[in-house]
């Protein structure tokens, strides 16, 4: 006999019709059905057990460099290229779990530095870490803290053991220390860990970014330290070095030497530019271990990117896409849309036509127009959605050329409908 929910919310009955088009959606109806007590016990399977599977990346096929994998996970396989959209406080603002799993989302990210001010890690820790809190039982990845702290907070002291900072909330004192940031993860429960560094700001002389590289390096070894030997779970080492092949080759060097699971690209994406960036992925990608996944942190637009899987990156992440979607903007297949602007207003055409997304199966450019002018939150819940689904739909493109040895032709055909520009007005 079929099984029979009760919407007690009317909305969420759209929602779900929405969601049962999806193939996964079968993973989340018997959890819905069966009430809090059954999601409780599913999700406390894991927490506070070392899994006996170990976290390992296989890399299928190359094309040129870009890459086609898998990183396997006790809490399910992250499909490579892949696109880890930003829960930063515990949430991806304007959309719930199960929204951001049906855009195709394998993974988050979490942030250290905002989890641990509030609510803790402590009390995320009692309460069960950050997959049962969230309701997210796919993989989490948290970053270490630094970038936040350096780029937060105004008060700060950097010394050789970590660095002490004030909350940029309350005021209140912290100390963020390799060791601690390896402590609060593990209360988090995240599945990668991120190693504790430092990310200056650019413009910076050689000198300011070979010193705080070389920090950097000492912090990773103690991060390693700390972390220790975890089944189930993984640490990232982050290259820096800014935009100095020799010192990001220096950097390179001392990471494999101390090994991790796999390998971010750190400090880019802070103002040097897409040339610059590219400038320095050209190179930086091939001096990390073919074998291991690669993150690019902090990336970014669309056509960043694209550039950065040509140039082998594995994983990205960006709050660009949800925060877009908060201030009125859409990321399409002919670029950037302005649904604030008033040629929209009399448009009953959607965004895309050719996206799957509830915002464009169900909505016009009017509606959304007139909803965000109206500051109405369904604006941002839309707009979110839509520019996350077009991100991961962006990722699965990527992954296919790759797979079929076209990534060169898709690129090309990607580059040429962003030149096109939005379609005409009526």
């Amino acid at each position: 006999m079929p099984q029979v929910i009760r919407y007690v919310n009317p909305h969420l009955r759209v929602f779900h019709r929405y969601l049962a088009k999806k193939a996964d959606f079968r993973l989340f109806r018997p959890r819905l059905a069966a009430g809090r007590g059954a999601r409780r016990r599913a999700q406390d399977g894991t927490k506070g057990q070392a899994m006996a599977q170990r976290i390992d990346f296989t890399l299928k096929v190359q094309d040129g460099k870009a890459r086609l994998g898998v990183i396997n996970t006790p809490r399910g396989a992250i499909r490579t290229p892949a696109f880890m959209p930003v829960g930063t406080a515990g949430t991806v603002k304007a959309m719930m779990p199960e929204s951001v799993a049906a855009t195709g989302a394998d993974i988050l990210l979490g942030n250290t530095y905002h989890l641990m001010l509030r609510p803790t890690a402590e009390r995320i820790d009692r309460l069960g870490g950050l997959h049962r809190f969230m309701n997210w039982d796919k993989p989490i990845l948290t970053d270490s803290g630094g970038f936040q702290v350096m780029s937060l907070s105004e008060l700060r002291k950097l010394t050789e053991e970590g660095v002490t900072f004030r909350s940029h909330i309350d005021g209140s004192r912290h100390k963020l220390t390799p060791e601690r940031s390896m402590e609060i993860q593990k209360l988090l429960d995240s599945d990668i860990v991120m190693c504790f560094d430092e990310c200056p700001a650019l413009p910076a002389t050689d000198d300011q970014v070979a010193k705080s590289m070389r920090l950097s390096m000492r912090w990773a070894q103690r991060s390693r330290d700390a972390f220790g030997d975890r089944p189930g779970y993984a640490l990232f080492g982050i290259q820096q070095g800014g935009v100095t092949q020799e010192l990001r080759e220096e950097s390179a060097e001392a990471l494999k030497g101390i090994g991790f699971d796999g390998y971010a690209i750190g400090g880019l994406a802070v103002g040097e530019g897409q040339e610059a960036m590219f400038g320095v992925l050209d190179y930086a990608p091939d001096m990390l271990p073919q074998d291991r996944p690669r993150y690019l942190m902090g990336v970014g637009k669309p056509d960043d990117i694209v550039g950065a899987v040509k140039r082998g990156v594995d994983m990205m992440d960006c709050v660009l896409p949800s925060r877009s979607g908060r201030t009125g903007q859409a990321w399409t297949r002919r670029g950037q849309v302005n649904i604030k602007n008033a040629r929209h207003q009399d448009d009953p055409r959607p965004l895309d036509e050719h996206c799957t997304c509830p915002a464009c199966q169900n909505y016009s450019r009017a509606y959304l127009h007139h909803v965000f002018r109206a500051q109405e939150m369904i604006s941002g819940m839309l707009l979110t959605w839509h520019n996350l689904h077009y991100y991961q739909e962006l990722m699965q493109g990527m992954r296919d050329a790759i797979g079929a040895g076209t990534f060169a032709q898709f690129e090309a055909e990607f580059h040429a409908a962003r030149e096109m520009g939005d379609i005409e007005r009526l």
